[in-house]
């Protein structure tokens, strides 16, 4: 069973940047297939990026495009989301997430089968 736990939330000022953590268990391939998601209230579970399982190719959405980064270190089973120049309109659930197919583009809520609790990120002045 795949579990994933999401850290590093937090409010913060506009401008800054913060980065979020997710530690993957029981993924039994050598590199993590997550993506990252958010959701505000009263809106759509939105994706903003994805790391693909050769460790390497990453997709952002255009919301957060040349402001985020997701990455991964495959030997602590862990997938991170560098969040850089944050502005109000970035305050969000934040979930980590993993598919068990393959994952269409942009990306879609209903091709992850595994959830993370999800972790608060507020941007505010």
């Amino acid at each position: 069973q795949v579990q994933l736990v999401e850290s590093g939330g937090g409010s913060v000022r506009p401008g800054t940047s913060l980065t979020l953590s997710c530690v993957v268990s029981g993924w039994t391939y050598r590199y993590l297939r997550v993506a990252w998601f958010r959701q505000a209230p009263g809106k759509e579970r939105e994706g903003v990026a994805y790391i693909y399982n050769d460790g390497r190719t990453t997709y952002y959405a255009d919301s957060v495009k040349g402001r985020f980064t997701i990455s991964q270190d495959s030997a602590k089973n862990t997938v991170f989301l560098q969040m850089n120049s944050l502005k109000p309109d970035d305050t969000a659930m934040y979930y980590c997430a993993a598919p068990s197919a393959s994952v269409r583009l942009p990306l879609n809520k209903d091709d992850f089968d595994y959830w993370g609790q999800g972790t608060q990120v507020t941007v505010s002045s």
